[in-house]
């Protein structure tokens, strides 16, 4: 049997496992810095630098799973690489809003609500429309 590959999904999937590292650095670098191994310690910096990794655990997921599906029901399509591209642009702006930088956070999640929000019309929209050539897998059990 070939292999399936999902460029788009495993390139974006790639960048944010490389993006989930830099804020758990960024967290680890504060947790140093004030002295605080467990909790927050009371540090608005570090509940900020908390909840920016902790945001981006809550939306990837669900994104990059849809992001997979999609491609995985409608082929590799050039739109899709642009979405994807955006969606980890947006997860690096919004830490650097949650540090102070306030355009970032807003920029940020007002991104990730449109690309999830798009994403899922999309997904959903598949079976109903039937973008691309999608193909129903039939799994035959072995005797």
């Amino acid at each position: 049997m070939d292999a399936i590959i999902l460029p788009v999904a495993l390139a974006t999937t790639a960048a944010c496992a490389i993006l989930n590292l830099w804020l758990a650095m960024r967290v680890g670098m504060v947790r140093r810095a004030e002295k605080i191994s467990i909790g927050d310690g009371g540090s608005e910096r570090l509940t900020a630098r908390m909840r920016a990794q902790l945001n981006f655990a809550e939306y990837a997921p669900i994104v990059l799973i849809l992001i997979a599906l999609i491609e995985l029901a409608v082929g590799t399509v050039d739109w899709l690489w642009g979405v994807a591209a955006l969606f980890v642009v947006a997860r690096i702006l919004h830490p650097f809003g949650m540090d102070g930088w306030k355009p970032g956070r807003a920029i940020g999640i007002v991104l990730t609500f449109l690309i999830l929000a798009g994403l899922a019309l999309y997904a959903a929209s598949i079976p109903y429309f039937g973008f691309g050539e999608s193909e129903t897998i039939e799994l035959i059990q072995a005797g």
